[in-house]
C-alpha cells in the first residue's frame, strides 16, 4: 500500500516544476513512491511500486494535476514495458490483476488512472490530444528513466499499450501521438466517437444528420458526472455494467467538480447539455467529439496492432473495429482482428483467450530486443467467436472460432443476394417517440447472451414498423459482416428516422434478432414526390441461418437506446433491391468442444458406485440392519424399532429416541403425550416423509422409506389437509385419487363420502366449508382405497359432540373390519372410549404401551358399587366413615358408589372393613380415568 505521508510530500515537493521531463527523471533519481511485493503461492512475486506523477493541466501550462500510477516488475533487468489503460468509470484498481500477470510474463507494467478518474486529478476530456493523450506521451518518457525498462534508444523505452473502451481509444491515439509506442492491442473502442454516439450521420459541409445514441450517451456522461465513480463493467470479460470498461475502480468524491458537470471539462459539459436537449449533434460537438477520435489521426496509426471487438456492443459496434483495421493496414503495419463473443452489452466471458492473444500480440513484436518483430504467436489475422447451439444444461452457449488467413472486412469475401417479398408498407412515429420498440437495452447482457441461446427479448409495437421477408433458405447460410438492402423511403415530414433489424425467423414463426443490435439511420428529403432510395447498412453480425429459416427486415418508427423525432410522421418504406449477404468461404471453425456428457458420464459412474458401496454403510451407522422385507412380519401392520431422530441445530435434544413398538391388525392405537413429545415426528418417519437417523418402521414388513410402495396401503391425515379452494369437495377427492395413478374403482370413493357425511356440501366450493366440515372432508381423503392402516392426527378437531361420536363410531367400525387404525389426539376422553391400545410417549421416549383396560385400570383407585336404595345421604356417610379407616387415603361418594384411594390397605380388607360398617358392597374393582393415568405416567404434567 501507498504511504500517505511520504505520497504528500513527494507531490507537494514536485508541483513545483514546470518542465514534465525534468520532473520524472528527479522523481527516478530521488526514488519517490512506494513499493509493495505481491506473490500467490509459487508463482513469481512481483514489485508494485505506486506513486503520484505530475502533469501539466495543458501543453505549456503551469498549473499541474497528479496522475495515480502503478508500476509492477518482478526484476531489475532490462525488458519490454507495457502502458495499460483502464475503461470509462474505472481506475488503475481495476487492472492489478492483469498488470500483475503481464509483470510475470516479463514485462515491466505501467497503470494510471486516467485524469477524473480514482485518485487522479482533473477533469475528464474523453482522450483530449493535449489532455489524456499528452498523459501518455508523459508517461513513455516516465518509463524511459526506469533501469527496469528496455530501452531502443536514449529516451526510447520499447513499449506496447492496451486497454478497453476508454483505454482502448487512448491506445490508439497515444500511438498516434507518440511514434516511440512499439505495439498496440486496442479492446472494444472506437474509431470515430462522433459516429459511434451519432450513428449513420453524413458528415462535412456542416451537415449532421445522424441518429443520437441516446441512452449510451446518458450513461457515459452521467457516469462521469457523478461525484464518486463507481466500478464499471469487466469488458472484454464479457460482464455487461453501467459504464463501459474493464475492471473497475471507486472514485474520489473530493475530486467532484460542479453540480450537473461533474468531473468533465466545461466545453464537454455544454456539448452534451446541447445535444442531449437537442437530440441531435452540431457541428461543434461532431468536432469535439473527432478531435477525441483515432479516425482525425488515421494516417499516423502505423504501430502493429490487434483489434479485439465485441460482437454483443451497441455501443462500439464491429464497424468501429473495422475502421480500425483498415486504417492500420492502409499504413502498412502489422494487423489483425478479433470478434470475440462480449462487448459493452455483455455475453460471454472469454477473457482468459483474449488476455492470452493480447500478450501474444506483445511478444511478437516487443519480446526480441535485436529484431523487433522477432518470436510469438499473434494468432490467426482474423478469428471471429460462434455460438453453436447450447450445452447439455441447455443454458449456456457452445463457443468456437473460425479463422482465416486474412481479415475480409465487414464486405466478406463473397456474398448472397435474397429478394424481399411485401409490398409498400406504412407505419407512424407516435407523439414525443413513445412507447418505443426495442432492440438492445445498453447494460443489460443477459439480453444479449439469451439472443445467443435464441431466445432474445427484442419487441415491435403494431403500427410503429414495417417487415419484409424472404423466402425459407434452401439451406444453411452463414453471415459474416454487414448486410445491406437498398430501401425507398418516403414521409409527410423531410426527415425520417428508421430502425433496420435483421431477425432469423425460423419455421414455426418465432424470430431472434442477432446480437440484439439494430441500425438507425437519418433519411433526410424523404417528403419529396418519389421519397428517397437509400441503402442501409444493417449490423455487422456473424450468424447462422439454418435451412428452412426465413430472414426478415424490420424498419421500425422508434427504439429504445436511441432518440426519436418527438413530433408525429407517418413513413412508407419499401425495398428498393435484393437483400446483400456477405459471406466468408475461406473461414476455419474450430472443432467442436466435447459435450459434457463426454466427461460427465463417467463421473458419474464413479459416483454412483461410492454411493452403491457407501449406502451400506450408512444403514449400518444408521441402524437401518435389516432386509427390505420381512415376511415373518408380513401381517403385522407397523412395527417400530430403536427409532431416533435429531433436528439439524439440536445436538444435545432428541425429537425421538429408541422408540420401539408394535400394532396389531384390527387395533384402534391411541398415540398420546404432551406437546413435544415426539409424536408427529413419529408419524411423520412413519409416512416417509422425513428419514429417521436411527432404528427401522416397518408396514406389513416392509422397510419404510421415501416413496416406499407399501405407503400405498397407508391413509394419513396428519397435519391438516390442503384443499383447492374453488373445487368443490367431490371434486377435490376426486382429483387427489387421480394423482396417485391408481384405477378409480379401487378409490371407493362414495364409501369415503358417506364417512365425511357432508350431505349437499359435497358439491360446493371447498372454500365455503367450515372447519369442521374441512376435518370431515380430510379424512374421507385418508379413506381413499380403504387403506390397511389408517393414520390420523386429531381427527376431531373443529367436530361438534354428533360429529365425535360419529366420528369414533367410524374408527371402530373401520377396525372391526380387520384394518387397523392410528390415532393422536389430545381428547383423553374420546381415546379411553375408542382406543383398544395405547402408545404413551414423553420427551421423544416411549413411556408405557399396552391395552387401554390395563392402563388405566392399574393402581390403586377402587370403585365400591352400591344397590341404588342406599341413597345420597348414605353414601356421604359411608364415604367419612371410609376415609377415617387406617390404610385408606381417600374416599368419596359417586354416582352408584364410593371412589376410594387406598394407603396401604388390600382391597379384600376393604371390603371386609365396609361389610363391617354397615355398607351394602354389590361390587369392587380398581379404577381411574384415562386422564388420571395420562397424568401419573408423565410426571403430572400436561
Amino acid at each position: 500500500m501507498r504511504l500517505a505521508g511520504a505520497g504528500r510530500r513527494w507531490r507537494e515537493r514536485l508541483t513545483t516544476r514546470r518542465l514534465p521531463a525534468a520532473v520524472l527523471a528527479l522523481a527516478v533519481l530521488a526514488g519517490a513512491g512506494t513499493w509493495t511485493v505481491a506473490a500467490a503461492g509459487d508463482e513469481q512475486p512481483v514489485r508494485e511500486e505506486s506513486r503520484f506523477l505530475p502533469m501539466p493541466e495543458t501543453p505549456g501550462s503551469e498549473q499541474r494535476i497528479d496522475l495515480d500510477t502503478s508500476f509492477f516488475t518482478t526484476g531489475t533487468s532490462p525488458r519490454p514495458a507495457i502502458l495499460l489503460g483502464h475503461g470509462f468509470g474505472g481506475s488503475k484498481e481495476g487492472e492489478r490483476e492483469r498488470a500483475e500477470q503481464l509483470a510475470r510474463q516479463g514485462y515491466a507494467v505501467l497503470t494510471w488512472s486516467a485524469r477524473g478518474f480514482g485518485e487522479s486529478g482533473g477533469k475528464i476530456g474523453l482522450n483530449a490530444p493535449d489532455r489524456e493523450v499528452e498523459d501518455v506521451r508523459h508517461l513513455v518518457d516516465w518509463l524511459a528513466q526506469r533501469s527496469e525498462v528496455q530501452l531502443d534508444g536514449p529516451g526510447d523505452p520499447r513499449v506496447g499499450i492496451t486497454g478497453a473502451s476508454y483505454g482502448g481509444a487512448v491506445a490508439l491515439l497515444g500511438s498516434a501521438y507518440d511514434r516511440r509506442i512499439d505495439a498496440v492491442a486496442s479492446q472494444i473502442t472506437w474509431w470515430n466517437l462522433a459516429d459511434a454516439l451519432f450513428p449513420q450521420g453524413v458528415r462535412g459541409s456542416g451537415a449532421v444528420d445522424g441518429v443520437f445514441k441516446k441512452l449510451w450517451a446518458g450513461i457515459f456522461f452521467t457516469t462521469g458526472s457523478a461525484g464518486d465513480l463507481g466500478p464499471s463493467g469487466g469488458a472484454p470479460r464479457g460482464g455487461g455494467g453501467s459504464a463501459p470498461g474493464r475492471g473497475g475502480g471507486a472514485g474520489g468524491g473530493s475530486r467532484a467538480g460542479e453540480v450537473g458537470c461533474g468531473r468533465f471539462t466545461d466545453e464537454l459539459c455544454r456539448m452534451y447539455d446541447r445535444v442531449a436537449t437537442a437530440g441531435h449533434a452540431d457541428p461543434e460537438a461532431v468536432a469535439l467529439l473527432e478531435r477525441s477520435s483515432p479516425s482525425s489521426v488515421a494516417d499516423r496509426l502505423k504501430a502493429p496492432t490487434l483489434v479485439v471487438q465485441g460482437q454483443q456492443d451497441s455501443l462500439f459496434p464491429l464497424d468501429q473495429g473495422d475502421a480500425i483495421a483498415r486504417a492500420v493496414a492502409a499504413n502498412g503495419a502489422p494487423v489483425a482482428v478479433d470478434w470475440f463473443a462480449g462487448g459493452h452489452d455483455g455475453g460471454t466471458d472469454t477473457s482468459e483467450r483474449v488476455d492470452a492473444r493480447v500478450s501474444g500480440w506483445f511478444d511478437r513484436f516487443l519480446r526480441n530486443p535485436g529484431s523487433k518483430g522477432a518470436g510469438g504467436d499473434t494468432g490467426p489475422a482474423f478469428r471471429v467467436t460462434r455460438t453453436g447451439g447450447v450445452d447439455s444444461t441447455g443454458f449456456q452457449a457452445v463457443l468456437r472460432g473460425a479463422t482465416a488467413d486474412a481479415y475480409p472486412g465487414l464486405g466478406g469475401t463473397g456474398s448472397r443476394q435474397l429478394e424481399l417479398t411485401g409490398a409498400e408498407q406504412a407505419f407512424a412515429n407516435p407523439p414525443g417517440g413513445a412507447p418505443p420498440n426495442i432492440s438492445a437495452l445498453p447494460g443489460v447482457g443477459a439480453l444479449s447472451q439469451a439472443a445467443s441461446l435464441g431466445a432474445g427479448l427484442s419487441l415491435d409495437f403494431p403500427g410503429q414498423s414495417a417487415g419484409f421477408d424472404t423466402a425459407p433458405l434452401d439451406g444453411p447460410l452463414h453471415l459474416t459482416g454487414q448486410p445491406t438492402v437498398a430501401l425507398r423511403v418516403r414521409a409527410d415530414r423531410p426527415d425520417a428516422v428508421l430502425f433496420a433489424k435483421l431477425y432469423d425467423v425460423g419455421p414455426d414463426g418465432k424470430q431472434t434478432l442477432p446480437q440484439q443490435l439494430s441500425a438507425p439511420l437519418r433519411v433526410t428529403g424523404a417528403d419529396a414526390a418519389d421519397g428517397r432510395t437509400v441503402t442501409v447498412a444493417l449490423p455487422a453480425v456473424d450468424h447462422t441461418f439454418a435451412a428452412g429459416h426465413r430472414l426478415r427486415l424490420v424498419l421500425a418508427a422508434t427504439d429504445l437506446a436511441y432518440a426519436s423525432p418527438a413530433e408525429p410522421a407517418t413513413y412508407r418504406v419499401a425495398a428498393a433491391g435484393a437483400l446483400t449477404l456477405p459471406t466468408v468461404d475461406g473461414l476455419v471453425t474450430e472443432a467442436a468442444p466435447l459435450p459434457a456428457r463426454t466427461w460427465l458420464l463417467p463421473v458419474a459412474a464413479v459416483a454412483l458406485a461410492a454411493v452403491l458401496l457407501l449406502v451400506p454403510r450408512l444403514r449400518r451407522r444408521r441402524g437401518v440392519r435389516g432386509p427390505a422385507f420381512d415376511p415373518a412380519l408380513a401381517g403385522v401392520p407397523l412395527q417400530i424399532t430403536g427409532l431416533s431422530k435429531r433436528y439439524k441445530g439440536s445436538a444435545d435434544r432428541y425429537a425421538v429416541r429408541d422408540l420401539g413398538f408394535r400394532v396389531e391388525q384390527g387395533q384402534v392405537l391411541g398415540l398420546l403425550g404432551p406437546n413435544g413429545a415426539g409424536k408427529t415426528t413419529t408419524l411423520r418417519m412413519l409416512m416417509g416423509l422425513i428419514r429417521p437417523d436411527a432404528g427401522e418402521i416397518r408396514i406389513f414388513g416392509h422397510l419404510v422409506r421415501p416413496g416406499a410402495p407399501v405407503l400405498s396401503r397407508v391413509g394419513a391425515f396428519v397435519e391438516g389437509a390442503g384443499f383447492l379452494p374453488h373445487l368443490s369437495g367431490r371434486a377435490n377427492l376426486r382429483l387427489y385419487w387421480e394423482a396417485t395413478g391408481r384405477p378409480e374403482a379401487d378409490a371407493h370413493l362414495e364409501e369415503a363420502l358417506a364417512i365425511a357425511g357432508l350431505g349437499e356440501a359435497l358439491d360446493r366450493a371447498v372454500r365455503t366449508y367450515s372447519q369442521g366440515m374441512r376435518q370431515r372432508l380430510a379424512i374421507a381423503q385418508a379413506m381413499l382405497g380403504l387403506p390397511d392402516l389408517l393414520i390420523l392426527d386429531e381427527p376431531t378437531n373443529g367436530l361438534d359432540p354428533p360429529q365425535i361420536r360419529e366420528m369414533r363410531e367410524v374408527m371402530i367400525r373401520y377396525a372391526a373390519a380387520g384394518r387397523t387404525v392410528i390415532v393422536s389426539s389430545h381428547l383423553l376422553s374420546e381415546v379411553e372410549q375408542s382406543c383398544t391400545a395405547l402408545v404413551v410417549m414423553d420427551r421423544g421416549r416411549l413411556v408405557t404401551t399396552g391395552d387401554v383396560a390395563e392402563i388405566v385400570g392399574a393402581g390403586e383407585l377402587l370403585l365400591v358399587g352400591t344397590p341404588a336404595s342406599f341413597g345420597p345421604e348414605e353414601l356421604a356417610a359411608a364415604a367419612d366413615k371410609t376415609a377415617a379407616l387406617a390404610g385408606v387415603d381417600s374416599a368419596e361418594a359417586v354416582e352408584g358408589g364410593l371412589l376410594v384411594r387406598l394407603d396401604g390397605m388390600a382391597a379384600s380388607q376393604l371390603v371386609a372393613e365396609l361389610v363391617r360398617l354397615g355398607v351394602p358392597v354389590e361390587r369392587a374393582g380398581p379404577h381411574r380415568r384415562l386422564e388420571d393415568a395420562f397424568l401419573s405416567l408423565i410426571g403430572g404434567a400436561a
